[in-house]
């Protein structure tokens, strides 16, 4: 088979897996989209009241894309052009599983994961400004808009030569990331964006609403 579209099939339906709807199904018998944000991402988990439950989503989230992109390497010999798109179609997975009817989280962690699996000093370094802006804010969403928003900075630093698919790749997944937040960017605007960890914040108009963000 062309090694394009198995790598393309292989990521997409890797980053399709909905962890975090699987493990509160399995060991709540809920479903994470009837709790906060809806998402079925790490962050919604573990404001759910489950935070082990949101640890393992994190970390499955974030593997099974970094998965997707070494099956890719494998699978056509070393050629960047195929990982990179590969990590293209991991995220796109996640944020429109075909499992869900296509609705699915906003795609941090498995961006992280591809970022990793591509160029590892870009990925520790967006990861860095995570948890330095979170740090200073308590805003997942914030911190997950930063960290995506400076990937395309290391990314070209550290990989060369600018391929279209590269140009293509380390552009379209930030950018999708970022455009999964635009409601939160539109509550940060408003100062009306819930931080983690915090309760809903006075004159809301709910604590659901408030509680929308990240992963």
């Amino acid at each position: 088979m062309n090694p394009w579209i198995l790598s393309l099939t292989i990521a997409y339906l890797l980053g399709s897996i909905p962890f975090g709807y699987l493990l509160v199904r399995i060991f709540r018998n809920e479903d994470i989209r009837a709790h906060g944000s809806g998402n079925i991402g790490a962050t919604n988990v573990a404001r759910s009241g489950a935070k082990g439950l949101g640890v393992a989503t994190l970390l499955l989230d974030l593997g099974k894309a970094y998965v997707g992109v070494v099956i890719a390497r494998h699978v056509g010999a070393g050629n960047y052009d195929i990982e990179v798109a590969a990590a293209v179609a991991a995220v796109v997975g996640h944020v429109f599983p075909v499992w869900l009817g296509f609705r699915g989280g906003k795609g941090v962690a498995s961006a992280l994961g591809v970022f990793l699996a591509l160029t590892w000093p870009s990925g520790l370094a967006i990861f860095l400004v995570f948890v330095v802006v979170f740090a200073m804010t308590r805003y997942v969403s914030l911190a997950s808009i930063a960290g995506s928003a400076t990937f395309p900075l290391f990314g070209f630093y550290f990989v060369k030569p600018w391929t279209p698919m590269v140009v293509f790749g380390f552009l379209f997944i930030p950018l999708l990331v970022i455009v999964k937040h635009h409601e939160n960017i539109r509550r940060l605007l408003s100062g009306t964006e819930g931080r983690f960890g915090s309760g809903p914040k006075s004159g809301s108009r709910s604590g659901t609403a408030m509680r929308k963000a990240g992963a």
